[in-house]
């Protein structure tokens, strides 16, 4: 890194600058013993952070001490869980530690998790465990690699002090970035509390930092609910398409950027299961895999109904009613790449659909195949028959696809690309909280570097295109996950 990005990079405290009143001032609590179990130095690259990982760099990111310019809050914010409205929402164990000017004309949040009680803690200890962080790291980096908006981790610090969970485990710490923490869920708190100056103090801090082009429009905060919605539109579509299923999309848990927030009970589907469940607590499957693009539209209109004191309604309902658009156009191109077809025609619709329906009704996995398609020739499809029970049926869908395909003399290069061939897998990552709670951190950055390249097929990453064992059947998770 040169000298001159060295001496601009810093910190900064925009938010609590130009959003008094919004948060509480907290000190991290410390954790006891802290280790290091990762540091992303790829992360750390792109962000030019100066400081290597050594103790004094761990012991800041385990709550030790406070990195120079930084000033941690708690921030205040409510939202709809599971459909229903809580005034009472808070960071209960994260802190904004600062913003961290990149030098480059980039700010990045820097958030501690893990850190503590906060005035927002409710009934919990404010702390996070090994278990779960590593499930958050892995889970941001995975879909970083298949570039699709999220959060990312730049650190992850074990320790152990003992956190009472559903058993007893490993406190940890986690630092996450992002270029905003602000979610739907800060702007219905303010429209519902009756807080108008604030609301209009967050749209402008939205717009001045995060949506510039809006600050040119004549109606800001209708421009800024059109691009939310056309950002939330394409990041579920990236879900879909790759089979992620995030598992609590309450409003507080998205974003207003359009980035994937919050890593709870979260999962890649294995087989293909349309109403996959991955959040124990959904008993009414309100957040299972095919209902997500629904429940992304409801929440903008969650986010509509907060901004319609200070937007035009009739500009929030045009938006409103072009989601779907943005949604289909969105997943039919990232779909239509994954079967190695650069641009979708009207008539590439049906044969997409045939393909989910397909994988659907055979509960075949939903990324094996389709790489199996991709390595393959297309002259040598007829030898994937056998991986079918209708033979017939999968037989006329590949025959359908070859002749489309020959319009596309880039196809097969375009599916490679598209088609991952490490991905996430609950039973692989379960074997990586294992081994890290006995003390072995060598499986968690073996499969981390396998994410962060997915499209790379390397021997030393053999083991992670194992699928699971063909009685191995996934446990829905919890929001401790």
């Amino acid at each position: 890194m040169s000298d001159d990005v060295a001496t601009t990079a810093h910190f900064e405290n925009r938010y609590q600058r130009e959003l008094p009143d919004t948060y509480a001032r907290v000190s991290p609590t410390p954790l006891k013993n802290p280790r290091w179990v990762a540091w992303n130095s790829a992360l750390a690259h792109d962000l030019n952070w100066p400081h290597p990982p050594d103790n004094d760099l761990l012991h800041a990111f385990a709550g030790h001490g406070l990195l120079e310019g930084t000033k941690p809050i708690a921030q205040k914010y409510a939202g709809h869980q599971f459909g229903a409205f809580n005034p009472d929402l808070g960071d209960g164990r994260g802190l904004l530690l600062g913003e961290w000017n990149d030098g480059q004309g980039q700010h990045w949040d820097f958030h501690l998790k893990g850190a503590g009680k906060t005035p927002f803690s409710r009934f919990g200890d404010g702390r996070a465990v090994l278990r779960s962080s590593i499930r958050e790291y892995l889970g941001s980096e995975a879909l970083h690699g298949l570039g699709i908006p999220t959060t990312r981790a730049l650190a992850l610090v074990g320790s152990d002090e003992p956190v009472m969970r559903e058993r007893l485990e490993h406190g940890a710490m986690l630092l996450r970035i992002a270029k905003t923490h602000i979610r739907f869920g800060h702007f219905e708190w303010f429209a519902f509390s009756g807080q108008t100056g604030k609301l209009e103090q967050l749209l402008n801090f939205c717009v001045t930092h995060l949506f510039t082009d809006c600050s040119r429009q004549p109606d800001p905060a209708a421009a800024l609910f059109d691009a939310v919605t056309v950002r939330t539109a394409h990041l579920i579509a990236h879900w879909m398409s790759t089979g992620f299923c995030h598992g609590v999309m309450n409003t507080d848990n998205m974003s207003i950027i359009g980035d994937t927030f919050d890593y709870g009970p979260y999962a890649f589907l294995d087989a293909m299961q349309p109403g996959f469940i991955c959040n124990h607590t959904d008993t009414s499957g309100r957040y299972a895999y095919n209902r997500q693009p629904d429940v992304a539209f409801w929440n903008l209109q969650c986010l509509a109904q907060a901004l319609a004191g200070i937007a035009d309604q009739s500009a929030l309902r045009d938006s409103l009613s072009r989601f779907a658009k943005h949604y289909n156009e969105r997943f039919l191109e990232l779909m239509g790449a994954r079967l190695g077809l650069a641009t979708v025609m009207d008539e590439d619709q049906s044969l997409i659909r045939d393909w989910m329906q397909l994988a659907s009704d055979e509960t075949v996995d939903f990324h094996r195949p389709l790489r199996a398609l991709a390595e393959t020739e297309a002259s040598d499809w007829a030898t994937l028959d056998d991986d079918y029970v209708d033979r017939d049926r999968f037989r006329r869908f590949r025959q359908a696809l070859a002749e489309r395909r020959q319009q596309e003399p880039g196809g097969q290069t375009l599916a490679l690309a598209s088609n991952p061939v490490s991905i996430l897998r609950t039973h692989h990552v379960q074997a990586v909280i294992d081994a890290c709670e006995q003390g072995d951190d060598s499986l968690l950055h073996s499969y981390l570097a396998a994410l962060q390249s997915p499209f790379d097929a390397r021997v030393e990453w053999q083991r992670w295109r194992q699928l699971p064992p063909p009685d191995y059947q996934a446990q829905p998770l919890s929001c401790s996950s």
